[in-house]
């Protein structure tokens, strides 16, 4: 029996572009529906979304079904919150707000198998066909077939950003405009020459280092962004694409009703 391998992996180890959505939703149809677009992971969120392992569980599994990997952002700190995501069988992890090389080592620590990190093992959940598999199999595929994002999204990261970059055992950096932007004083400003200076100086230090360059938009900057070094690309969210089309449905629907009563009118001179 083997264990499945990282779709996203095997894109970047064939010089190629991974693709991502975003989900905000926590039914396991979206993340099928996500499959069926032919995306290469989705990105689930357990920093700012009410969800439970159990139906994370569902999401990642309905995500297989495609060969379509997952990315769960964490919530920061816990160490169970860092493992238990790769017990259920998420292909990759995202650890929010890393503030120091420390912080990125200690993670390596938790995540990672002997002898890149200390991660207590217990094969017995999805990652580990539920013992169906050799712990040296197991161990091995934790250092070669999960992957680890780090993001960076405040000035005082930025300025230890090529620190964070050397540290070994994880696989991408990914910048957060988002609250990076907040933080100096631009919200939601995230092309401003301050937010792109900073992406940029993010990615020289991820690809300095050998890791793979993230990102969570392509804001408009498409060509940038790829020139930048950037190949784990997030190219949209459910709740933004959503509300997008049915604001349109509705405006479409209003303005053929505008139109209709229109030639009404002339039609009765």
């Amino acid at each position: 029996m083997k264990l499945r391998p990282s779709r996203i992996l095997r894109e970047l180890r064939a010089g190629q572009t991974s693709t991502v959505l975003k989900l905000n939703m926590i039914d396991p149809r979206i993340v099928e529906l996500a499959g069926l677009s032919g995306a290469s992971a989705v990105w689930l969120c357990n920093e700012h979304v009410p969800n439970d392992w159990l139906n994370l569980e569902h999401q990642i599994r309905a995500a297989k079904l495609y060969d379509m990997d997952t990315i769960v952002r964490v919530s920061k700190g816990s160490y169970s919150e860092y493992v238990k995501p790769f017990e259920c069988d998420a292909t990759g992890i995202m650890v929010p707000h890393i503030a120091s090389a420390d912080e990125a080592r200690s993670v390596v620590e938790m995540v990672r198998c002997h002898p890149m990190g200390k991660k207590p093992l217990d094969a017995g959940n999805m990652d580990g066909a539920f013992c169906q598999v050799s712990l040296a199999d197991y161990a091995h595929h934790c250092n070669t077939e999960k992957f680890v994002i780090l993001q960076i999204e405040s000035p005082e990261a930025l300025e230890l950003v090529d620190e964070i970059a050397a540290v070994p055992g994880y696989d991408a950096l990914l910048f957060g405009a988002g609250d990076f932007s907040h933080r100096i004083g631009k919200l939601g400003q995230a092309t401003h020459p301050e937010v792109v200076a900073a992406r940029k100086r993010v990615a020289a230090a991820a690809l300095k280092h050998g890791k793979h360059v993230a990102v969570a938009s392509l804001y408009g900057q498409k060509d940038q962004i790829l020139e930048e070094g950037a190949r784990i690309i997030t190219l949209g969210a459910d709740v933004l694409e959503l509300g997008q089309a049915f604001r349109q449905l509705i405006n479409d629907f209003k303005a053929v009703a505008v139109t209709s009563a229109i030639e009404s009118v002339y039609a009765s001179k």
